[in-house]
């Protein structure tokens, strides 16, 4: 999922992940700054339950936004684009 959402940086279609058209990252970005309320079109992310667990992803929204944004600002000289 990461790999898909940074897709636009790594083209250099986009320079920052908030810039990342028709991808997840630009609506889940959205949702951290709103009080991490998560898009209700996407699977959420539910953290990381051992009981009971919810259907979702087993990560939270926030740590899945720092590793997108980490990821892209690895410079790879088989990629184009990267993140500033």
């Amino acid at each position: 999922m990461a790999y898909v959402d940074l897709n636009p940086v790594r083209a250099k279609m986009a320079k920052h992940l908030e810039d990342s058209h028709h991808t997840s990252i630009q609506k889940r970005l959205k949702a951290v700054n709103n009080k991490h309320a998560q898009p209700k079109a996407l699977l959420p992310f539910v953290g990381n339950h051992t009981q009971h667990m919810p259907k979702g992803i087993a990560f939270s929204l926030k740590d899945y936004c720092e590793l997108v944004d980490m990821t892209g600002r690895v410079i790879r000289d088989d990629k184009r684009g990267y993140i500033d």
